[in-house]
């Protein structure tokens, strides 16, 4: 036991301080260590996906199991909150929300699956949760805070903690809420939370290079193209598709925030009225 009290986490710095910030500390039993031990290196759970982990004696018989919470704990429901949107953690209760704003064709013209039908945003919701489960997605459900109306979805994806990266995407957004705050807002607490919360280095999005209107967007947050993927995909109805990916890196967030906020003040909170149109 002794010996297992100085075991060094994952990720952990030597000499680091169990009471460094962000660090919660919890007393656990030393008839119980081998147990979190075995918790700790279990081949089912990624040592990335864990965190800083530190045990530590304080004095004898009693031992401290410290644990931080960076980047690595990605996939731990948070809600995002701005001044228009609100981002909540998707659960299978908002079934009924999404499929009263998500079942037009039009949300679907450029993505990989069409939704159309509540069978298929079944589907398409146990598939965002599946992969909450498996720790390389966080999905939300976008809450128009003006209408307390859930009008669409988005979700960190590809979440890859060892190398400090995360897409954002799978983004649709009901046509009444196109080209307001609302997509600008939901983009922009995202970016925020991926670089200053989990101090990622680059956060990635991706588009069909057909999408002209999507690949506009991406520009107009400040991302930076960085190619094309030749034959990426393949679409429901057949067409294989080339993918444009764009990334915005660490160094670039400053210029980027500051870009976005200026934007989201220039913009007006949405209103919910139906007739405004555009594309996901």
């Amino acid at each position: 036991m002794r010996a297992a009290a100085n075991v060094r986490g994952y990720g952990q710095r030597p000499g680091r301080s169990s009471t460094a910030k962000n660090r919660v500390r919890k007393k656990i039993n030393p008839c119980r260590l081998s147990n979190a031990l075995r918790m700790v290196f279990d081949t089912a759970a990624p040592r990335q996906s864990l965190g800083f982990l530190l045990f530590r004696q304080s004095r004898p018989g009693e031992y401290f199991f410290a644990m931080a919470v960076p980047f690595a704990h990605a996939v731990a429901p948070i809600i995002l909150e701005g001044k228009a949107v609100r981002l909540e953690p998707l659960s299978s209760s908002h079934l009924n929300a999404l499929c009263d704003v998500g079942l037009d064709p039009e949300l679907w013209r450029w993505t990989l699956d069409i939704i159309d039908t509540r069978a298929g945003m079944q589907a398409y919701l146990e598939e965002a949760l599946a992969g909450q489960i498996a720790g390389t997605a966080q999905p939300f459900v976008i809450m128009e805070k003006a209408a307390s109306k859930i009008v669409g979805s988005t979700r960190f994806g590809n979440v890859d903690a060892k190398h400090r990266r995360v897409e954002i995407g799978w983004t649709w957004i009901a046509r009444p809420w196109q080209r307001t705050v609302v997509n600008t807002e939901a983009k922009y607490l995202l970016l925020r939370h991926a670089f200053e919360t989990w101090r990622c280095l680059r956060v990635e999005l991706k588009t069909d290079a057909l999408n002209e209107q999507s690949r506009k967007a991406i520009q107009r947050l400040g991302a930076i193209e960085e190619g094309i993927l030749r034959q990426h995909m393949i679409t429901a109805n057949g067409r294989i598709r080339d993918t444009v990916y764009y990334s915005v890196l660490a160094p670039e967030w400053p210029q980027v925030k500051k870009k976005l906020e200026w934007k989201l003040q220039a913009q007006q909170i949405p209103t919910g009225a139906p007739g405004l149109s555009g594309s996901p």
